[in-house]
This record gives C-alpha cells, structure tokens and sequence, in this order.
C-alpha cells in the first residue's frame, strides 16, 4: 500500500507524520492543517510554461540577490499550516527553512501558479488567500495553460491588491518585485494550445469535500 493511499486511512495528521509520508509517497500531496490533500500529474503545456518561466527569471535575475525554485520545494504557510507546492517560487535573499528541512521554505516573496481547468478556482481563491498570510509574499503570478492568459496580483499598502491582466502575445509580464520582463510569447514558447483542448485535463488538485 503506498503512503498516498495509507493517507486515506486517517483523518488527521501532524505535520511530521505528512511529512514523512511524502517522503515515500508516489504522488505528491498538499497538507491543510491535518488534512492530506492528494495532487497528480499536470499536462505537457503544464510543464512547459512552468520550465519556461524558470528558465526566463533564472536568467534575469543572475547575479542579483534572488533565488527562483520550482515544484519539488514545498512552502510552509505557517499561520494556517499549510504545505503547498507552487510551480514557480522566488525568494529575496537567502531562503528560510521549516525546521532546517532544505526541501521546505517559508519566504516565497513571488508565486507563480500555472492555471488548469481543475485548479483555477483553487488558485485564485482559497489558495491565494492562504498566499497572503506570509509577510514575505508580494507577488501573484496566474499563468493559464489553456489560452494566453496572465493574471498578476501585486501587494499594495492595507492589504490592498493591484491586479492586472494580459492577452497579447506582443505584450510582456512585467514584475513589480524587480526589474524583469518576459514577453508572452517566451512563457507560451512551444505551448500547443490546440493539444491543451485535445488532452484530459487531470485533477492537478482535488479539494476535500470537507473543506
């Protein structure tokens, strides 16, 4: 039985019990305050926005006190103990560790999420609002995967969030965070959106009815 399914078994977990399943778990789980929420695979156009956002901010900010990870690192959302996985995380600075777990960071100050049709509602509600508990997060970044499609929320003062939208693929996402611009067509490069309609688009996150 693998550590996926054994999580079914139990209806809540500490975080050191997730923690330890996941280290032998086939597929990748969130954990929402003892609750262990099962994720699966994304889509080929999934891991190519994702890659190409990587490579873009990777560029950009080299030799620049900023560091990009991707969807192995976990994020720790400590006010309302919560493990996710953001497909894209920057961190200003050196990176703070949940209990010196070099797999867990706790000061994503950017995220970048890459929509499907199963995870957008996810994304940019209860998962943005969890988000906006850590004091380091300033930036939103909602890629989606379907259409050429940018969504980018930008901390302001009292709480208050600037957004803004993009759909042209001669326009380029513009952070607020630092001095970086990847035009839309380098963060859709290779993206077939004709496949994206053709392709089942899995359950990335499926929400717990009890939540």
């Amino acid at each position: 039985m693998t550590a996926t399914l054994q999580a079914t078994e139990k209806r809540y977990y500490t975080p050191e019990e997730y923690l330890a399943l996941e280290e032998t778990a086939e597929y990748k789980s969130e954990y929402h305050d003892g609750k262990i929420v099962p994720m699966t695979g994304g889509t080929t156009n999934h891991n190519r926005i994702a890659r190409n956002m990587l490579i873009a901010l990777t560029l950009q900010l080299r030799g620049q006190d900023y560091e990009v990870f991707i969807g192995d690192v976990r994020l720790w959302i400590p006010k309302i103990k919560r493990f996710t996985y953001p497909d894209v995380m920057v961190i200003a600075g050196q990176p703070e560790y949940y209990n010196n777990r070099k797999d867990t960071i706790t000061n994503a100050q950017v995220i970048i999420e890459v929509l499907s049709k199963s995870t957008k509602g996810y994304n940019r509600g209860d998962k943005f609002r969890a988000y906006q508990t850590i004091p380091s997060f300033q930036e939103y970044i909602l890629l989606d995967q379907n259409q050429m499609f940018i969504e980018q929320y930008v901390k302001q003062e009292n709480k208050r969030w600037s957004y803004r939208m993009y759909d042209e693929e001669d326009a380029a996402l513009t952070f607020s965070s630092f001095q970086v611009e990847v035009p839309l067509a380098d963060i859709y490069e290779k993206v077939d959106f004709a496949e994206a309609e053709a392709e089942a688009d899995p359950e990335d996150f499926k929400e717990d009815e009890g939540e």
